[in-house]
């Protein structure tokens, strides 16, 4: 498995919570940047310290809305990461940005600071459903954003969400093919997913609106997949589409299951070590692999990380060990996602054991059969069929 080390930084604040949004973000009316750039290139020393020697091979910056950093901000941390790991030139380097007009304005001034992609939560090109979806832009300043992003950034990306409620199927293929027009080589499409704890949870538990069913969701998904493979963007992983060349490097490293540094508050990683760490030898899991996989994560509230930093240097919580079972699990789960699937090889690294030992070969061979899986020498991979029912493929399998 290539050598993949991915840094996360999490910024955690919004102008307004989304009803559809369950990730760690806040609305804060005072945000005192100089305080949150030292407190994130403490904890980018503290991680360092334990990656010696690793190169950094790509970098994102996620939320909350990222775009409502200083660009200062943005280029003091960049400046630090390349500081106290190895950068190479030209790595991939994102931005999550929202297409508010003065988000936008401020493009220029955020690749001056290194960054060299965004990827815009657009989410529609219709003006009722981003009211609905609680979004503050219009579909204008939507596409205005994607059209300064072109103009500025040599790769850029943008998202749009589906399957909403009374949405028709001609209705998402006519804003499909819309959005095409827009895209240069990268676009990202999610299925509305009602998450607990959200506004969107309670009004549909109340029937204010409903979801389609599985089967007319499942027809939104074959839509997609035609109308985006004839325009040269095909599924590289179940929501992500690209034309070739323009995958997401940062997610790719997620997707196969390399390392990652989470900072920030709330921000999770999987990080690999020769050895234990911060355990005695005779404590690690048993595990056959040679290595000890750790998943980290910080604390969520941004003013206990905060506190924590200020305190201690970082605002993680104890690193956790990932046995042998659970990276098999994680593995498949993550890498099932990508239509390249998973290597064999890779499965055998990071057990220990020949993959034939670690999967159940009656299984495999039966998802081979219902056209939900395909093997080759080198690779389990989903086939389309399987994509589309990858919960209850890996239910089954795992």
């Amino acid at each position: 498995m290539p050598d993949l080390f991915g840094v996360y930084i999490h910024w955690p604040f919004c102008k307004a919570k989304c009803p559809y949004c369950d990730f760690n973000s806040h609305v804060s009316d005072s945000i005192d940047h100089e305080k949150w750039v030292q407190s994130y290139l403490r904890e980018i020393d503290h991680v360092a310290s334990m990656t010696k020697g690793r190169a950094v091979t790509s970098i994102f910056f996620g939320g909350g809305t990222p775009s409502l950093m200083k660009p200062d901000t943005v280029e003091k941390i960049l400046n630090h990461i390349a500081k106290v790991w190895h950068v190479k030139e030209g790595i991939e380097i994102t931005l999550e940005a929202n297409p508010t007009s003065i988000e936008a304005q401020k493009f220029q001034d955020f690749k001056v600071a290194g960054i060299n992609r965004v990827s815009v939560g657009v989410q529609s090109l219709r003006d009722d459903q981003l009211k609905f979806l609680g979004r503050e832009h219009s579909a204008i300043e939507a596409v205005g954003a994607i059209k300064t992003a072109a103009k500025i950034f040599d790769r850029y990306s943008f998202d749009l969400i589906y399957a909403r409620p009374e949405q028709q199927i001609d209705d998402w293929k006519a804003e499909l093919k819309e959005a095409i027009q827009y895209a240069q080589g990268h676009l990202s499409l999610y299925q509305l997913t009602i998450e607990q704890g959200t506004p969107f949870y309670t009004q549909a538990a109340r029937g204010e609106f409903r979801i389609p069913e599985q089967d007319q969701a499942g027809e939104f998904y074959e839509v997609t997949q035609d109308v985006l493979g004839q325009a040269g963007l095909p599924a590289y992983e179940i929501s992500n589409h690209a034309a070739k060349g323009q995958e997401s490097t940062h997610n790719m490293t997620y997707w196969r299951y390399g390392d990652y540094a989470g900072i920030g508050p709330g921000a999770h990683g999987r990080l690999t070590f020769k050895s234990p760490h911060a355990r005695k030898r005779e404590e690690a899991a048993s595990s056959p692999a040679s290595s000890y996989k750790y998943a980290t994560r910080t604390h969520r509230a941004p003013d206990i990380w905060l506190d924590k930093v200020s305190k201690e240097g970082h605002g993680y919580h104890p690193f956790e060990e990932v046995g042998a079972q659970e990276r098999l699990t994680e593995m498949m789960m993550m890498g099932l996602r990508l239509r390249d699937g998973v290597a064999l090889k890779n499965i055998e690294d990071e057990t220990g054991q020949d993959w034939r030992m670690v999967l159940a070969q009656d299984k495999i061979q039966h998802l081979v059969d219902e056209n939900l899986l395909a093997l080759s020498k080198t690779h389990i991979m989903p086939t389309q069929n399987g994509m589309q029912r990858l919960n209850g493929l890996l239910s089954y399998l795992l």
